[in-house]
């Protein structure tokens, strides 16, 4: 069964062999009567049409086994009749969800987390998921783990550097890694990727205190680093506006007092109170 593709039953109106069985059934009932070997032959038309009939529902495929070969597939919704000495069976063509597990990996940095994955897919090739795997729902489940942990492996958690992606910030690049991660292993199931997204991402309850206190850490000096910078710009500003308005003329001495002066009130987190000097006498 290797190599199966999906293709078109043959099928014809199950309507018209629905009014030839109930006249073959009339016509076996009448005859049984008058000539029994007619009306024996008209009960196993009757018995012939009524064995072929179909009746698929929409969303769904039936898929039609003759003799142990794959004689097709019919997707459209209505009655039909196919061959009789078919076996069919039913697979459903609705969209689905796969929630994964919370799952216990390292990122790229070796660090152990907590990740889960939303998996949205659907059968687009009815033969292939029904031939080619033993149980489509858990070949999605099993291989969707399999495609979270190994993205998971690729990327670190978190990054200082924008530029850089983490599974934290979930960029629309590493959300297509994971589609197509998780399609290359379904493609053989004929199962298609709707949309992938993380449901869950948390450091490993052993190390998640120390990296929250990390975190905060190198917010703390992303912060500082920040507020350092402004502070020099605003002395500079102050500096050069007393310099090229005139009000002022500072000597070396006096501006290193200012430029003290003016970056502790600036960077210092605790209010401050001003001593106001009215000269000397």
């Amino acid at each position: 069964m290797n190599g199966l593709t999906e293709y078109q039953a043959w099928k014809a109106n199950g309507f018209t062999f629905l009014f030839l069985a109930i006249v073959c059934g009339l016509l076996a009932i009448v005859f049984l009567k008058i000539f029994m070997i007619l009306g024996i032959l008209f009960a196993f038309a009757t018995f012939i049409c009524s064995s072929g009939f179909v009746v698929n529902k929409p969303n769904k495929a039936c898929i039609l086994v003759f003799f142990g070969q794959y004689a097709g597939t019919i997707n459209e919704a209505g009655l039909f009749w196919v061959n009789p000495l078919a076996s069919k069976e039913i697979i459903s063509l609705k969209v689905n969800n796969f929630n994964s597990e919370k799952l216990k990996v390292n990122d790229a940095h070796g660090n152990p987390i907590e990740i889960a994955a939303v998996i949205v897919w659907r059968v687009v090739d009815s033969a292939k998921a029904f031939f080619e795997v033993e149980d489509y729902s858990s070949f999605v489940a099993i291989q969707s783990e399999t495609a979270i942990r190994t993205l998971a492996s690729r990327y670190a958690y978190d990054s200082d550097d924008d530029k850089i992606p983490s599974l934290r910030h979930q960029s629309e690049e590493l959300i297509n890694l994971l589609k197509n991660e998780v399609q290359a292993r379904l493609e053989v199931a004929g199962i298609e990727i709707i949309e992938a997204r993380l449901s869950h991402l948390a450091y490993a309850a052993e190390i998640a205190q120390a990296m929250l206190r990390r975190q905060q850490a190198t917010a703390v000096i992303s912060a500082r680093q920040k507020i350092v910078e402004g502070a020099v710009g605003m002395v500079q500003l102050a500096l050069h506006s007393l310099s090229s308005q005139g009000i002022v003329e500072l000597d070396d001495n006096r501006k290193a007092s200012m430029v003290n002066n003016l970056m502790v009130a600036l960077i210092s987190e605790q209010g401050l109170q001003p001593v106001v000097n009215t000269g000397a006498y």
